[in-house]
């Protein structure tokens, strides 16, 4: 299945010097992937002579005469930048021109643009950022990651659906495990809106485990985790510095004198095996759920490597069929919007 992929090109810390690159590697490893690179025309054909790459029927240029900032609030980028490489690219996937955009750029600005552009699923009331986190069994899958942080419990339980369809289309699990992020496994634990949507999670079609706690997401008791978006960044940044630590730790200690040195010579390929494990770049790629168009969020500073397993998280989601099958899902729960769709103004 032929899929086309629009990169904004100049999004990120390092712009073209790492989407370039990563792109051109998704093309060689990928006979059906289309690219466009969206941005700069004259700074994309300069990373591409260095690259020693030719545009051809797979990768073509989409030229874009403004960039978004990554300090850049996310209303002026909206209001005042409507020709940046962002908006341009998200503009594709609504025009059909592209199946999904990925962007390593400024993530309010990407999804104030996105949700704009693109508008909410039928039954969605506020898009999700789902990521991935490592377990003990494999991958779990958390939203939101930050776009909400105040939710109601139908909120929670859209999630919960979002959450539970990409697992199903992308890791190819046919009925992927439920867990609602709570501060105990009881069903009288958490606050009013976490209990009702233990309630709402009950009564769905979906696989609920019930409430989980924190340590579940790395023992992966549950496929997908669900909470608000204040929750999950927390959880997400906690995990990050957790990591760091831990590398730093071993490094430290290994270093500490000529016998421990020795011993890490000793314990090279088992270090190298747990970095490899570990390494946050293999899981980068943020799907932004409940948009009717994939869009997918690299991290800002994440390299060529990281950005072409973005690039990969969005052809899947491409090719699996995550939107049909949320929406499929969405009525089969009979699940309506709860809040009012916001009027936009041609000004934004």
């Amino acid at each position: 299945m032929d899929i086309t992929v629009a990169i904004d090109a100049m999004g990120g810390d390092h712009g073209p010097h790492v989407t370039i690159p990563a792109a051109l590697k998704a093309l060689e490893s990928d006979g059906q992937l289309n690219i466009v690179l969206v941005g700069l025309t004259d700074v994309i054909e300069a990373e591409l002579k260095v690259q020693k790459a030719i545009i051809s029927p797979r990768l073509r240029i989409h030229h874009a005469s403004e960039v978004v900032n990554m300090d850049e609030s996310p209303q002026m980028a909206l209001k005042n930048k409507k020709d940046s490489s962002m908006r341009v690219a998200i503009n594709l996937v609504k025009s059909g021109e592209a199946n999904a955009c990925v962007s390593a750029g400024n993530t309010g600005a990407l999804m104030a643009t996105a949700r704009f552009v693109l508008k909410t699923l039928p039954g969605i009331d506020r898009p999700a950022i789902a990521g991935v986190f490592p377990s003990q069994k494999g991958m779990a899958y958390i939203l939101d990651l930050g776009a909400n942080a105040d939710c109601t419990a139908e909120q929670l339980l859209q999630f919960a659906v979002m959450g539970s369809m990409l697992v199903s289309c992308v890791e190819h699990k046919a009925n992927p495990t439920v867990g609602l992020l709570n501060i105990g496994t009881e069903d009288i634990k958490g606050n009013e809106v976490v209990k009702r949507a233990g309630e709402l999670l009950r009564a769905s079609h979906l696989n609920f485990y019930g409430n989980v706690e924190g340590n579940d997401i790395f023992k992966g008791t549950t496929d997908v985790v669900v909470c608000d978006g204040f929750v999950g960044n927390v959880a997400l940044k906690t995990s990050e510095g957790l990591a760091q630590m831990m590398g730093r730790f071993l490094s430290q200690e290994f270093k500490r004198n000529w016998m421990t040195k020795l011993m890490g010579l000793a314990c090279m390929p088992v270090l190298k095996a747990f970095k490899k494990r570990m390494d946050p770049r293999r899981y980068n790629g943020a799907s932004f759920l409940g948009l009717r168009g994939i869009v997918v969020k690299s991290h800002g500073g994440a390299d060529s490597f990281s950005f072409l397993h973005a690039i990969h998280t969005a052809i899947e989601e491409s090719r699996s069929g995550v939107l049909r099958r949320i929406t499929e899902q969405l009525e089969i729960e009979h699940i309506q919007t709860h809040q009012p769709t916001v009027a936009h103004t041609d000004n934004a």
